[in-house]
């Protein structure tokens, strides 16, 4: 029963980065269309991305984890934010050095995209709604 459990969550938490992801690389790509430079576009998109996941991830995937208002909540979204962040770190880096390196940004990007969904679902699934859940 709690594998049943785990693989909903983590099915819904694919979901919701599939959706954050549209809204990443909408950006990223319209960014780039526009003439931005590739790792501004990257960290711009990823930003909207953070965003998106939260509502969704909050509302949808770990409801069960989410805290009750108050200072507990703001540590949680403080958390959410710190694994975005990290998530971002990640993807700027490859992004940046897949660049300097002469690659295409857009397969930099893919790259980054499964390295940094690995990222953050471990740090959210563990420790950004592992506090709030019951014992």
């Amino acid at each position: 029963m709690l594998r049943r459990a785990f693989d909903i969550v983590f099915l819904r938490y694919i979901a919701a980065s599939a959706f954050a992801l549209g809204i990443d690389m909408g950006t990223f790509l319209s960014l780039l269309a526009l003439g931005l430079e590739a790792t501004l576009a990257a960290a711009a998109g990823y930003g909207l991305g953070i965003a998106a996941h939260w509502l969704v991830s909050s509302r949808a995937v770990f409801s069960a984890g989410v805290a009750d208002r108050g200072p507990e909540r703001n540590r949680q979204k403080a958390l959410f934010v710190g694994s975005a962040l990290a998530g971002l770190a990640l993807t700027t880096g490859i992004v940046g050095t897949g660049a300097a390196l002469g690659l295409d940004p857009r397969l930099a990007k893919l790259v980054a995209i499964g390295a940094s969904f690995i990222l953050t679902w471990l740090l959210r699934e563990r420790i950004v709604f592992r506090a709030a859940r019951p014992a």
